[in-house]
């Protein structure tokens, strides 16, 4: 069963406040999969996802260390960057399962690349560009996947 919603965003402080907004009502255990190419601003969403934690240091991707962990928000967050996770075993070796089942949220960029390992319960968030809408503008797309 899948529930799906489609929002447009016309500038990054659009999909920044959507980010806040999914981040105000998220909550314990949900996990968050972030799908979109290079560019279609995953980060942007990602650091609204974290202001709506009320979490106030800067939020970067965890391209290298594919993991970063907040804890001073109203809930752990748990940000995961998987483009360079070549092999799901190495999701083991950070121990994902802790925060896939643990008790914050978990935002993953690049999900699709470890479909294998997320629960079948998730919201997946895909973000398109279509330039002929202009620079800005983002489709976004809201699953949730139960």
């Amino acid at each position: 069963m899948m529930e799906e919603r489609v929002i447009e965003t016309a500038s990054p402080e659009e999909t920044f406040a959507l980010g806040v907004r999914m981040g105000e009502t998220a909550r314990p255990g949900e996990i968050y999969t972030l799908i979109g190419d290079l560019g279609t601003g995953k980060t942007v969403f990602t650091q609204g996802v974290a202001k709506g934690l009320a979490i106030e240091e800067p939020i970067l991707s965890p391209t290298f260390t594919i993991l970063q962990v907040y804890e001073q928000g109203r809930m752990p967050f748990y940000h995961f960057d998987v483009y360079r996770i070549g092999d799901p075993e190495e999701m083991e070796e950070i121990g994902y399962e802790d925060c896939f089942y643990g008790s914050g949220l978990t935002l993953i960029e690049w999900g699709g690349l470890i479909e294998e390992l997320i629960p079948r319960q998730h919201t997946e968030i895909r973000i398109e560009k279509d330039l002929q809408k202009g620079f800005d503008y983002r489709k976004i797309t809201i699953c949730e996947v139960a």
